[in-house]
């Protein structure tokens, strides 16, 4: 695979001669439409379950209104700020982050047998969803700051010191505090956006096998995580009897959730039932509907057709990340470019994935569009700060 900065590393274009332009209206467009997209969708599967919690019909819809405002207003923060001064900051923001994680297995809300959020009156913060973001500004900085290994007879010690144990050490820290709240999806999604951006911030066979060992080695302590919890074995059972079968098992069971997915997939057909009009959101998706399962409803709503528009719409967001890390002035911008749309697009596909039953349900949220304050708000964030670094990337 060709390196995603050896355009940026060719030209090495200095911020002092990289001139500021406009952002790239069209990624802004196609976000503006899912973020929109979704806070309707939001309204139509949550009606029923406002209703039955004696809440008023706009209760969810009102409320990610104000998380999307939020993060607008977030979001455009970070895209005044030079990002440079973000990357300065970026060791403070990591130390608050992992503060948090570790406060919210102290003081935390369970739910489900879960400790991912701290509540607050108002509104319940998610740590995990902060680390993402905090994580990405932190490795973009280090990265771009290492040390190269020197090609001499220690190379291989100074590689170890300077580059792969400190970056497995910092790594290890954020997954082990996700894990164990316990959540496999989020810590997947940490994991695998800060192996890309490893991967692409490096070159030389040093690099090349450190990546490869470090990344087999994830695979196999990412299947023995899958194991260490009985709820998880049941998912992958269900998701395997799925491909056996092409039916979960137990249906009223194990399989009742994922059995109500595909129902509600199967059940829109080409073009939908109609704005509205889904069966599933009916509590039988309960507050999943409006959540980790709203593609599902989507699906079933606008068919085959409106699902492929969402797709379509984050494969866009992933080429035009692309572009924009391919075209940064130098390798902080393009690490972060990259960075953010590892993240945002690996969690799309992953909820889409898990919403088709392609892979086990992952309990994540569909960026833009899932209900959820912290996910929006952080989200948001991160489209500010990739929009600021494309004004200095010239776009077809």
């Amino acid at each position: 695979m060709a390196r995603l900065f050896q355009r940026t590393k060719r030209k090495q274009v200095s911020r002092s001669r990289a001139k500021a332009g406009k952002p790239d209206y069209l990624l802004m467009g196609v976000i503006a439409f899912l973020t929109l997209f979704g806070w309707v969708m939001v309204y139509s599967s949550s009606v029923i379950i406002a209703f039955s919690q004696d809440k008023p019909s706009w209760y969810y819809f009102f409320r990610q209104f104000i998380w999307i405002v939020v993060g607008l207003i977030s979001g455009f923060i970070l895209y005044k700020i030079d990002y440079k001064k973000l990357a300065k900051l970026s060791p403070f923001l990591i130390a608050g982050a992992i503060s948090l994680l570790i406060l919210v297995l102290l003081i935390g809300v369970e739910i489900n047998g879960s400790k991912r959020w701290i509540r607050f009156s108002f509104f319940d913060l998610q740590p995990s969803e902060l680390a993402k973001l905090a994580f990405i500004l932190y490795l973009a900085s280090w990265l771009s700051r290492k040390t190269k290994a020197i090609k001499s007879k220690n190379a291989i010690k100074n590689y170890l010191q300077v580059e792969m144990i400190p970056f497995l050490l910092i790594l290890a820290v954020i997954l082990i505090l996700v894990l164990v709240e316990p959540d496999l999806g989020t810590t997947g999604i940490i994991g695998l956006t800060a192996l890309g951006m490893y991967y692409l911030s490096g070159e030389g066979y040093l690099h090349n096998i450190g990546f490869s060992a470090i990344l087999v080695t994830s695979v196999l302590v990412g299947a023995l995580a899958a194991f260490l919890e009985k709820y998880r074995i049941t998912r992958i059972q269900t998701y395997i009897e799925v491909l056996k079968t092409g039916t979960p098992p137990d249906k009223l069971g194990s399989g009742y959730q994922l059995s109500q997915i595909l129902t509600a997939v199967g059940s829109g057909g080409l073009l939908g039932l109609g704005f509205g009009q889904s069966k599933q959101k009916f509590n039988y998706l309960g507050e999943t509907a409006f959540s980790d399962t709203i593609f599902a409803i989507i699906a079933e709503e606008f068919g085959l057709l409106g699902a492929s528009i969402i797709i379509t719409c984050f494969l866009y967001i992933a080429l035009r990340g692309i572009r924009i890390a391919q075209g940064a002035p130098d390798k902080l911008s393009a690490l972060l470019a990259a960075g953010i749309t590892i993240w945002i697009t690996l969690q799309a596909f992953l909820n889409i994935a898990a919403n088709v039953g392609l892979i086990p349900l992952t309990g994540i949220t569909l960026p833009f569009i899932s209900y959820g304050g912290s996910s929006m708000i952080v989200t948001l964030s991160g489209v500010g700060i990739l929009l600021s670094i494309s004004k200095y990337v010239k776009l077809d």
